[in-house]
């Protein structure tokens, strides 16, 4: 059972890919998520990318592991609060990329508000409970 329960040390950073893959395959959409007072979305996007790449291979390979998790539990929390909660309140909805039903876009985007915060919080208990290298984030 131990063998099973520790896949998760590995599925849960590994899972992010599906962010990437994301980020990669449709840089438009993640632009679209950048509010409108920063410049440059496709820039964002692709930092966005190599953060989270940066942070997969730091959670796998355990060097700065906590550091890592904390530091995407705050961008985690801050992509809640700063574009997905005022996106549900119908602010910055792009319809050009996305569906033309702007009250479906805003229930999907409160989904998003409680992912990103549940999200969040299972990125803080890793970096509590699973993470090793103690180096930055003691």
């Amino acid at each position: 059972m131990d063998k099973i329960l520790n896949l998760g040390k590995y599925l849960f950073p590994l899972s992010f890919l599906l962010y990437v893959g994301l980020h990669l395959g449709k840089p438009e959409v993640g632009a679209d998520f950048v509010p409108d007072y920063l410049p440059f979305p496709f820039f964002w996007n692709y930092f966005t990318l190599l953060c989270l790449l940066a942070f997969i291979v730091s959670a796998v390979i355990g060097k700065y592991d906590k550091l890592a998790y904390t530091i995407m539990a705050l961008y985690v929390i801050l992509m809640a609060l700063l574009v997905h909660l005022p996106r549900a309140m119908g602010q910055e909805i792009n319809i050009d990329h996305m569906m033309t039903d702007t009250t479906r876009e805003k229930e999907l985007e409160m989904v998003n508000f409680f992912r990103n915060i549940m999200i969040a919080g299972a990125l803080l208990g890793f970096a509590k409970f699973v993470a090793k290298d103690q180096r930055v984030v003691g």
